[in-house]
C-alpha cells in the first residue's frame, strides 16, 4: 500500500512539474520569472473540473491528461479529435454511440487546452479585427467557433474543458485547422464585472428611432441609444473596402415586432464586428452612442454605430425612454424610401416566374452534397445552399450533425435542373447561426472534388447565376470531374477560378450553355440594397423552374445507352415489311437482317447529351477515340463538310460537341425459316453491336490540355495509345507531299535476318506513297534549320512509307494532297530518312507504287501538318483527288482496272461471298462474308444518277467507320469488274483508299432509318 501511495505521489509531482513548465513557456510573458500564482490558478481550475465528474478513482489530478499548446495542435495533431475533461469514460462512450449511428464519432484525446479568447489577429492592431474568434497563447493562435459568446470573455485567459480540433481540410487554402469550443470556458482569473451606471440609460425605441431619420435636426450634437428586440440579423459582409453587418431592432411586444416597425443599424467598426457572434434573434439589447449616416450611392440615411458604441443586454429597470418633441406622431412615420433594383427591369413571363418564401428554420445537417459549392442536406429532406452568402468561416464546421438556425432564409420549391427537393438559401439579409457542433468526424470527400470554392463564388458573385442554374452548374461540374479527373485533368485544373487571360477549363466547357442561359452581366450585387431595401429584393427573390439544358454522360454510359436503344428498337418485322419479306428465301431473309444501324442525335435524349472527352489515337485499331475516366469511344471526325481531319496537334485536346451522331451498327446472326417467324426472337442466335460517334470539328469546342498535367496523368493510358505528340528538343525532320494512301489491314512482312524464324503473323499496317520536298532539316531552337542539300539531285524523290506497330496511329491524319513533316526525335543520324529498312518489303510493291525506295516509320517518330502555301515546291502541283471519267467507270469494255469516284451510299447489306479466285487454294480459310454497298454516282447532267455495287471482303472487314446509307464517300483505286450479265461492280483491294466526305444528313435520319424522297427505279450498270 505504501509503495502504491509513493508511486502515486511521484506521478503527481511529475505531472505538476510538467504543468509548471508548460504554463511558464506558453502562458507567461517571455523573459520573466515563473508566475507561481498563475500556475496555482491553472491547477486549481483543472482540479475543480476534474473532480466534478465524481469518478476520479481517488486521484486529485488528471494524471492521464497532458497540456497541449496551439503550436502542438497545428504541428502534431493531424487527425480530428475531441477532449472532455469533465467526462468519464462511460459518458464519452454514450456520447460516441449516439454520434456513431450516422457516422464516425470524433476520437477522444486526453489533452488540456488553455489560451486567451480574442478577436484580434495578426499583430494585435485594431485593423486586424474581422469578426473572427481565436484562441491564443505564446506559441501561436487558432481560429475557433463558440456557440454563445459573452463579449466580456474577450481578452481573458480560459481553460477549455470541452473542445474538438479539426485539422485543415483539403479545400482550405489557408492550411489552418480550427477549434470548436463546446462548453462554457472556465476563466483562470475571476472575471471582473464593471458596475453599471446608477442613472438609467436614456433610450429610443424602434418607432421613434425610425422617425428621427427624417428629422435629423433633432439629433445635432447627440448620439442617442437604441433599445429593442433583435428581429433581424444580416450576414457578415466582407467587401474590399470594409466588413460590416446590419441588425434590426423592433418593439418589445410580440405585436409591435411582427408589425414591421423596426429600425436597422449598420455595424462596421472593426472592434464591433465580433458582436455578430454574440447576437441572438429574439433577445433584447441596447446599442449606445449611435449616429446617422448616409449610404454611398443611395438617397436615404441609416443608423450606424460609432467607435464608442457598446452592445448591452436590455434590462428594463436600467433604461428610460427618451422623450422627444416630434412634428408627427411616431406611428405615422414613413418607412424607408423604396429603392429600385436593376433586376426589376428584366422581362418576366407571366406564369413562369415564381416568388420564393422568406422564413426561419432550425434543423440539422444530415449530409454534405458539395462542400466547396456550399450545398448541404438538412434533416434528410431539404437542400441548403449557402453560396449566396460569404460563408468561409462557417464552411469549416459544416458536416453531418451540425445544428443550425436560419433566419430570413428563402425557400424555393420545384427549382428543376435535376434538383427535386425544396431548397433553403439565405441571401445577405439572412443569417445562418450555429446552434450545435457535430459529434462526427469529418469524412474525406472522395466522390466530390474538394477544390473549386473560388470558382463557385465567381458563378454567384460575378456571373450572378440564379439558384436553379447554379445548382445545375454544380452538378454539371461534378459530372465533368468524374469524367475527366484525375487521369485527364487534376481537380484544381478543372475547377480553377478564371482570371484575365487564364479562363477556367470547367467554365470553358460550360460556356456554350451558360452564355445562352445567363449571358455575362456587368452590374454586381449591391449588398446594402439587398439587406436594407423594402420591399426585399435579391437574386433569390424570384426564380424560374429550370429545364435541365443538357448533361455530360460518361462515354461508357453513352455507349451502353446507345446499345440498349439499338436492341430495344430492333424489330425484324419493321426492317423487312411483309410484302417484301414474303418473297425472300430463308437465306436471303437472314442476310437482310444480318446488318442494320441506328443513328441517335443529341435531341433524342432527355436532357440533351453533350459529348466531352480527350482525343487520342489508337495504334491497336488505327482509329481516333474520345476518352474519359470510364473508357474510350471510337469516333469519326471531319474538319468540315468534304474536308478530312488531318491535324495531329489536336491529339490530347479536350473536345466538346453538342452536335454529333451516335451510330450503333447491329450485327445479327439468325436462322429464321421464313417471314412468318420474324416475331419470334428465339431464332436469333447471336447479336453484337459496334458503337461510335461522328461529328464535324467545326461544330465542336477544342480546348488545349496543359501538358504537365496530362503527362502526369497518363500512367493509366496503354502504351499503344498516344494522347499527345510532343515536339522534340533535339531531332531532325523532312517534308513530304502525300499522293496516295492504302487501306489499313493486316499484311504479311518478311522476317529480317536474325529475327525469330517462326512463321510471322499478319500485322496491322498501311502504306502511303509520296514525294520528298527538300532535304533533311535539323532542330534549331524552337524551329527547323534550312534543308540539307540532296546527295543526288537526279534521284527519284518518290518514296513508299510503311506504317506498322504503334505508328498506325497516324492513319486517320494522312490524306492525299497534304504536306506533312516527318519528325525523328533524338540525336541526328546521317541518311536516317534515306534508308528505313527497305529489306523488309519486296521490290514488286515498290514498282507498283512507282517508288524508288521505302521507309518504315518508327514508333517514336511523329507527324506534323504543314501549310502547303508556305512551300514553293507545292504551289504548282495539282492536289485534287483523282476521279475516273463516267465513261470509263460505266463501260464494261475496260475490266480489271482501278477506278476512283465520289458517291452517296444508298444501302448496305450482307451478302454471299463472291466466287473465290482460281488461284485460291482449296484449303484456304473460309471467308467470313461480304458487305455490299449500293451507291449513287455523282453526276452533273443526270436527274437520276446511276447506281453501282461495291463489295467489301476480307481482309477489309469489318468496314471502316462511317460507311452508312446517306453518307457521301470518296473511293480511290477500287477494282472494277464486270459480271457475266455485263453489270459493272467494284471490289476493295489493298491499295483502296476511302474517305468519308459527309455524314448522313440529320434531316433525313429518323431512328437510324434513312428517309428520302422516292427515287426512280435503280439503274445498275
Amino acid at each position: 500500500m505504501a509503495a502504491s501511495q509513493g508511486h502515486a505521489l511521484s506521478s503527481e509531482q511529475a505531472w505538476l512539474a510538467a504543468a509548471q513548465a508548460f504554463i511558464q513557456e506558453t502562458l507567461c510573458p517571455g523573459g520573466k520569472e515563473p508566475n507561481v500564482q498563475l500556475t496555482q490558478l491553472v491547477i486549481d481550475c483543472v482540479k475543480t473540473i476534474w473532480l466534478s465528474q465524481g469518478r476520479n478513482q481517488g486521484f486529485t489530478l488528471p494524471l492521464t491528461y497532458s497540456f497541449v499548446s496551439v503550436q502542438d495542435l497545428r504541428t502534431h495533431q493531424h487527425l480530428p479529435c475531441c477532449s472532455h475533461l469533465s467526462w468519464s469514460s462511460n459518458a464519452y462512450q454514450v456520447w460516441a454511440q449516439e454520434a456513431g449511428l450516422s457516422g464516425t464519432p470524433l476520437p477522444r484525446e486526453r489533452l488540456l487546452l488553455l489560451g486567451t479568447l480574442t478577436d484580434l489577429s495578426g499583430d494585435l492592431e485594431q485593423e486586424c479585427r474581422n469578426g473572427d474568434l481565436y484562441v491564443r497563447d505564446n506559441t501561436g493562435m487558432l481560429g475557433c467557433e463558440l456557440i454563445d459568446l459573452d463579449l466580456s470573455w474577450l481578452g481573458h485567459l480560459f481553460l477549455f474543458p470541452s473542445w474538438s480540433y479539426l485539422p485543415p481540410a483539403r479545400w482550405n487554402s489557408s492550411g489552418e485547422g480550427h477549434l470548436e469550443l463546446w462548453g462554457v470556458p472556465v476563466p483562470v482569473f475571476p472575471l471582473t464585472i464593471s458596475p453599471g451606471s446608477l442613472a438609467p440609460i436614456p433610450v429610443l425605441y424602434s418607432e421613434t428611432a425610425s422617425h428621427l431619420l427624417r428629422h435629423r435636426s433633432k439629433l445635432r450634437g447627440v448620439q442617442p441609444n437604441l433599445a429593442g428586440k433583435l428581429v433581424q440579423l444580416s450576414a457578415l459582409v466582407k467587401s474590399p473596402n470594409r466588413t460590416y453587418f446590419v441588425l434590426s431592432l423592433g418593439g418589445l411586444s410580440p405585436a409591435s415586432s411582427q408589425a414591421g416597425n423596426h429600425v436597422s443599424v449598420v455595424v462596421q467598426i472593426p472592434a464591433q464586428l465580433v458582436w455578430h457572434r454574440a447576437l441572438w434573434p429574439g433577445r433584447t439589447y441596447v446599442l449606445t452612442a449611435l449616429r446617422v449616416s448616409k449610404i454611398r450611392n443611395h438617397s436615404h440615411h441609416v443608423w450606424v454605430t460609432s467607435p464608442s458604441s457598446r452592445l448591452l443586454p436590455l434590462k428594463p429597470e436600467c433604461v428610460q425612454e427618451l422623450k422627444l418633441e416630434l412634428d408627427e406622431p411616431p406611428s405615422e412615420a414613413n418607412p424607408m424610401p423604396l429603392m429600385t433594383s436593376n433586376s426589376q427591369g428584366r422581362k418576366e413571363q407571366k406564369g413562369l416566374v415564381r416568388n420564393s418564401r422568406l422564413l426561419s428554420y432550425m434543423g440539422m445537417v444530415t449530409g454534405v452534397l458539395n462542400q466547396p459549392a456550399g450545398l448541404y442536406e438538412l434533416d434528410g429532406q431539404l437542400e441548403l445552399c449557402l453560396a449566396y452568402q460569404q460563408f468561409h468561416t462557417l464552411r469549416r464546421v459544416m458536416r453531418p450533425g451540425v445544428s443550425l438556425e436560419l433566419q430570413d432564409v428563402h425557400l424555393l420549391q420545384s427549382v428543376g435542373g435535376a434538383t427535386r427537393r425544396p431548397v433553403l438559401a439565405p441571401c445577405l439579409r439572412g443569417a445562418v447561426l450555429l446552434r450545435g457542433f457535430s459529434r462526427q468526424k469529418p469524412e474525406t470527400q472522395v466522390s466530390h472534388p474538394t477544390q473549386g470554392a473560388f470558382l463557385y463564388e465567381q458563378l454567384v458573385w460575378e456571373r450572378q447565376l440564379g439558384l436553379p442554374l447554379y445548382l445545375w452548374v454544380t452538378k454539371a461540374l461534378e459530372e465533368l470531374a468524374c469524367k475527366l479527373c484525375p487521369h485527364v485533368l487534376r481537380h484544381h485544373q478543372l475547377l480553377r477560378h478564371s482570371s484575365p487571360g487564364s479562363p477556367s477549363l470547367g467554365l470553358q466547357l460550360l460556356a456554350p450553355t451558360l452564355n445562352v442561359l445567363a449571358p455575362p452581366c456587368s452590374p454586381s450585387r449591391n449588398a446594402h440594397s439587398e439587406i436594407l431595401e423594402q420591399p426585399h429584393n435579391c437574386p433569390l427573390q424570384k426564380y424560374t423552374r429550370l429545364q435541365t439544358p443538357c448533361s455530360f454522360p460518361m462515354l461508357a454510359t453513352l455507349k451502353e445507352e446507345g446499345q440498349r436503344r439499338a436492341w430495344a428498337s430492333f424489330d425484324p418485322q419493321a426492317l423487312l415489311p411483309i410484302p417484301e419479306a414474303s418473297h425472300l428465301t430463308s437465306c436471303q431473309l437472314n442476310q437482310h437482317l444480318a446488318w442494320s444501324w441506328l443513328c441517335l442525335l443529341p435531341s433524342t435524349f432527355h436532357p440533351a447529351q453533350v459529348l466531352i472527352g480527350v482525343l487520342v489515337a489508337s495504334s491497336r485499331k488505327g482509329c481516333l477515340q474520345l476518352r474519359d475516366q470510364s473508357g474510350s469511344l471510337p469516333c469519326l471526325l471531319l474538319a468540315k463538310h468534304s474536308q478530312p481531319f488531318s491535324d495531329p496537334r489536336l491529339i490530347g485536346c479536350l473536345v466538346r460537341a453538342e452536335r454529333f451522331q451516335l451510330v450503333v451498327e447491329r450485327d445479327v446472326r439468325s436462322n429464321f425459316p421464313s417471314w412468318k417467324e420474324l416475331g419470334m426472337t428465339s431464332f436469333i442466335q447471336k447479336q453484337q453491336a459496334r458503337v461510335y460517334v461522328q461529328f464535324f470539328l467545326a461544330d465542336a469546342l477544342i480546348l488545349l490540355v496543359p501538358r504537365p498535367v496530362l503527362h502526369s496523368a497518363t500512367s493509366s493510358v496503354s502504351p499503344t495509345e498516344h494522347p499527345l505528340p510532343e515536339g522534340p528538343h533535339v531531332g531532325q525532320s523532312r517534308l513530304f507531299l502525300l499522293s496516295h494512301k492504302e487501306a489499313l489491314m493486316k499484311r504479311n512482312f518478311c522476317v529480317p535476318s536474325g529475327a525469330n524464324p517462326e512463321e510471322p503473323k499478319p500485322t496491322l499496317s498501311f502504306h502511303v506513297s509520296g514525294s520528298w520536298l527538300g532535304g533533311t532539316q535539323r532542330k534549331e531552337g524552337t524551329g527547323w534549320g534550312p534543308p540539307e542539300p540532296k546527295g543526288d539531285e537526279n534521284k527519284d524523290q518518290k518514296v513508299l512509307f510503311i506504317f506498322l506497330g504503334s505508328s498506325v496511329r497516324w492513319f486517320e491524319f494522312l490524306h492525299p494532297g497534304q504536306v506533312y513533316r516527318l519528325v525523328a526525335p533524338g540525336p541526328s543520324t546521317p541518311l536516317l530518312f534515306e534508308d528505313g529498312g527497305s529489306s523488309c518489303i519486296s521490290q514488286r510493291p515498290l514498282e507498283l507504287a512507282g517508288c524508288a525506295s521505302c521507309l518504315t516509320v518508327q514508333d517514336e517518330w511523329t507527324l506534323e501538318l504543314e501549310n502547303s502555301q508556305d512551300i514553293p515546291d507545292v504551289l504548282g502541283i495539282n492536289r485534287a483527288l483523282p476521279e475516273s471519267s463516267l465513261t470509263n467507270l460505266l463501260s464494261g469494255k475496260f475490266t480489271d482496272s482501278l477506278v476512283s469516284f465520289s458517291a452517296e451510299i444508298l444501302s448496305r447489306s450482307l451478302c454471299e461471298p463472291l466466287p473465290a479466285p482460281l488461284w485460291m487454294k482449296p484449303g484456304s480459310p473460309a471467308v467470313r462474308g461480304c458487305v455490299k454497298l449500293t451507291v449513287a454516282l455523282e453526276t452533273a447532267d443526270s436527274e437520276f444518277p446511276p447506281h453501282l455495287d461495291i463489295y467489301i471482303e476480307d481482309p477489309h472487314l469489318p468496314p471502316q467507320l462511317g460507311l452508312l446509307p446517306g453518307a457521301r464517300v470518296y473511293f480511290s483505286q477500287l477494282e472494277k469488274k464486270v459480271s457475266r450479265s455485263h453489270n459493272v461492280y467494284c471490289c476493295f483491294r489493298s491499295s483502296t483508299y476511302v474517305q468519308v466526305l459527309s455524314f448522313p444528313p440529320e434531316t433525313t435520319i429518323r431512328e437510324g432509318v434513312l428517309v428520302r424522297a422516292p427515287l426512280a427505279p435503280p439503274r445498275h450498270v
